[in-house]
């Protein structure tokens, strides 16, 4: 049975404000898709984050985005493709500086929100994410929905891919996310989650919002920091991994 990843976004807070508890968190999952500043995250949280993987022993990834701390990097943007391609790797840059701080290294890179969404069908903004991480480094992993453009341009390119799962997101019939707009696009119910997240990395498959039987090949499974109950949800989605003798493991 092959290992599965579990990410975590974290760091998504600004100044005082927090939205994720990073530390419980980060004794749970094996990957940490940690905020660069542009839809939440800022220079100390960014280095505290990365201090406490190090410690820990979690992999480090760069949630790149939109620039859109207002709309935490869900609003859809128009944003040209030279000048997308330079954020995402300033973005990169920025927090690869803490993570050699903390003695450790940025390990890939994960699209957030609109721009996650954004790059699974369009060619010219998937293109531009592509270029920004070969900009910074051309041998970083790159997480993404499967057969997403992204990912094929990606591996176009020569970047390792790595394919992902979100065990609370609804999913269309086309292995999509459901938009977030609406109702039931989160799954919120732990037992559910948990079931999904076995099946999900022991059989390859999710259920549809229509109930019909999807398949999805993934890597790594997602686990949102920022919904309610976040820590106890991964605990228990872990724990129900092994169980179930799925070994969790960093892909990187």
């Amino acid at each position: 049975m092959t290992p599965i990843d579990l990410n975590a976004d974290l760091g998504e807070g600004f100044g005082r404000w927090r939205l994720t508890d990073d530390e419980q968190l980060l004794s749970v999952v094996t990957s940490a898709n940690v905020a660069c500043g542009f839809h939440a995250g800022d220079a100390a949280t960014m280095r505290r984050v990365c201090e406490l993987a190090a410690e820990r022993g979690v992999r480090i990834g760069a949630q790149v985005s939109y620039r859109d701390l207002a709309g935490f990097g869900r609003r859809a943007m128009d944003v040209p493709s030279d000048e997308l391609t330079a954020e995402v790797a300033y973005q990169i840059g920025a927090l690869e500086v803490f993570a050699r701080a903390a003695g450790t290294r940025v390990s890939y890179v994960k699209p957030h929100g609109a721009l996650y969404n954004r790059v699974v069908h369009d060619e010219e903004q998937a293109g531009a994410v592509v270029e920004g991480v070969r900009l910074a480094d051309a041998t970083l992993p790159v997480l993404g929905l499967p057969s997403s453009r992204f990912l094929k341009l990606a591996e176009r390119a020569g970047l390792p891919t790595v394919t992902e799962a979100f065990a609370d997101r609804a999913y269309t019939e086309e292995g999509t996310l459901v938009p977030r707009a609406r109702s039931g696009a989160v799954i919120t119910d732990a037992a559910t989650v948990v079931e999904r997240s076995v099946r999900l990395a022991r059989f390859g498959t999710v259920t549809s919002c229509s109930g019909e039987r999807i398949p999805v090949r993934a890597r790594s499974l997602c686990l949102h920091g920022d919904t309610p109950g976040a820590v106890e949800l991964a605990r228990r989605v872990r724990a129900g991994l092994e169980s179930s003798g799925v070994l969790v493991a960093a892909f990187a």
